[in-house]
């Protein structure tokens, strides 16, 4: 069983007394989603080491708090909110294919401003 954890600053978002298995569940999904992508897609890419990189994290580390600290990125319940965050976005990226070429060219003076 995980030990219970008290959480403190952010209110809105439930204590996940299943941390582990929950992000590595997300992570898995995220991972999956990103392999639909061409391998040289600049999203992947980074998207995919950044995820990899907290997937061995939460892998080798049972420690909720050493794992915050790992992780570096708030509460356990944040990582969990931005691990679903990204998997929305990854899915939503792949239906998009913003590494394909533009349907038609963009006007000339597109970002000139003032016009």
């Amino acid at each position: 069983m995980t030990p219970q954890k008290r959480l403190h600053r952010s209110v809105d978002i439930v204590c996940a007394p299943f941390f582990s298995q929950r992000l590595r569940i997300l992570y898995s999904k995220i991972l999956a989603s990103l392999q639909t992508m061409p391998q040289d897609a600049a999203y992947r890419k980074y998207t995919e080491q950044l995820v990899s990189e907290r997937f061995n994290h939460v892998k080798m580390e049972a420690d909720v708090e050493k794992l915050e600290k790992k992780i570096n990125c708030g509460q356990i319940e944040e990582v969990i909110f931005q691990a679903e965050c990204e998997l929305a976005l990854s899915r939503k990226m792949s239906e998009w294919k913003p590494w394909e070429p533009l349907i038609e060219e963009p006007p000339p003076n597109q970002w000139k401003w003032p016009i």
